[in-house]
């Protein structure tokens, strides 16, 4: 039996330089999310314990639906007493509570949260929520779940093992190249300029990296967020602090796709216009402000959810008369591994391939001194 045909299209002479397509900036507001929480607490909890709405932008298409392209932001709602059944998939997630309070389940650890902490959830590792309160709880899960469909690849599982253990017997240990001792297979340089060669034996065992569930409290991180307001008025850059997972190494993320930090704006504070390849979405919850994305000004108050910076578009934001309070989740460590974070921190200098090229410095210390 023969397969389809492939296709050979002919690219000879045809521009590589095609025009961005950005997708426009889009808010779900406070109101719409409240709405949609009591909605879905208006539900029957289903069999599979998952009470959840995708909050989709216009343009996603049905089989791969985000908030960006390679984003999904979900919300999802447990009445009091209720919990969810075990699942695991081959995503990793970054939740945030946004109502409510309980715990989670993930691999066996109980980790409680309440409202405004973050929790990330590594890949294909089984967990499950519980409300042990008398309120609603409500979380947003931010996901790469479109990115691995649009690749063909998304896997879940809704009867999973509670954790799985390690098998050493699954991989011949002298074929994996371990930092401990050297395999007998070889890894070895091929030339002087770099270039090595590495044997199927390693492809199929390679060291393996221990990716844990964290938890970052609201409570803690505010104490520390909250002395940032001292880099007064004339600091440069942002305000904030990113929820660092340690095993994404030098590529600064929460989980490996994503980067969450939460961002302190005092009253008046006007960000610098600057863009990126990776994708940033806003969930604000104190204060109020608004957003200039590829000159278009968009305004939002707490409680309002945003993609608020389309991929390479322009953008910055600014406070009002309030302090503004912000999570902000964004593809940036994915890009930083694939060698595409083109990153222009200000747009009266050149751009840079952040991670291969030198980045960008602020007047922090200037700033502080100033004070």
């Amino acid at each position: 039996m023969s397969g389809p045909k492939g296709r050979i299209i002919n690219q000879t002479g045809n521009s590589r330089e095609k025009d961005f397509d950005f997708w426009e900036p889009v808010t779900f507001t406070k109101e719409d999310i409240d709405n949609e929480i009591q909605c879905l607490a208006d539900l029957h909890l289903p069999e599979n314990g998952f009470r959840s709405s995708i909050l989709a932008h216009p343009r996603a298409e049905e089989e791969s639906l985000g908030l960006a392209p390679g984003i999904r932001v979900s919300l999802d709602v447990l009445r009091p007493g209720e919990q969810s059944r075990l699942f695991r998939h081959n995503a990793t997630e970054v939740n945030f509570c946004i109502k409510g309070s309980g715990y989670t389940e993930i691999a066996g650890k109980r980790i409680p949260f309440g409202k405004y902490h973050v929790v990330n959830h590594p890949s294909y590792t089984a967990y499950r929520h519980f409300n042990d309160t008398n309120e609603i709880q409500a979380r947003l899960t931010y996901s790469n779940i479109p990115l691995l469909q649009r690749l063909r690849v998304y896997t879940a599982d809704e009867n999973p093992p509670i954790a799985v253990a390690a098998e050493k017997s699954r991989g011949e240990e002298k074929g994996r190249e371990d930092p401990k001792k050297s395999s007998p297979y070889g890894t070895f340089q091929l030339n002087d300029e770099g270039a090595w060669l590495m044997p199927y034996e390693v492809l199929i065992n390679p060291q393996s990296v221990e990716s844990k569930a964290l938890h970052w409290p609201w409570e803690e991180v505010k104490q520390h967020l909250d002395k940032l307001e001292a880099l007064g008025k004339e600091y440069v850059g942002r305000r904030l602090y990113m929820m660092y997972n340690p095993m994404t190494t030098r590529f600064n993320g929460c989980t490996p796709s994503f980067f969450a930090t939460i961002t302190i704006r005092p009253p008046k504070i006007v960000d610098r216009p600057h863009r990126h390849t990776s994708a940033a979405i806003n969930y604000y919850f104190e204060g109020e402000g608004r957003s200039t994305v590829g000159g278009q000004v968009y305004e939002w108050k707490a409680g309002d959810l945003m993609l608020s910076a389309p991929g390479w578009a322009t953008h910055n934001h600014a406070s009002y008369d309030e302090y503004v309070y912000e999570l902000t989740v964004q593809d940036q460590p994915l890009h930083l591994f694939m060698e595409s974070l083109i990153w222009q921190e200000d747009l009266k200098l050149p751009a840079a391939l952040l991670g291969s090229n030198v980045g960008f410095g602020t007047n922090r210390e200037a700033a502080t001194a100033a004070e």
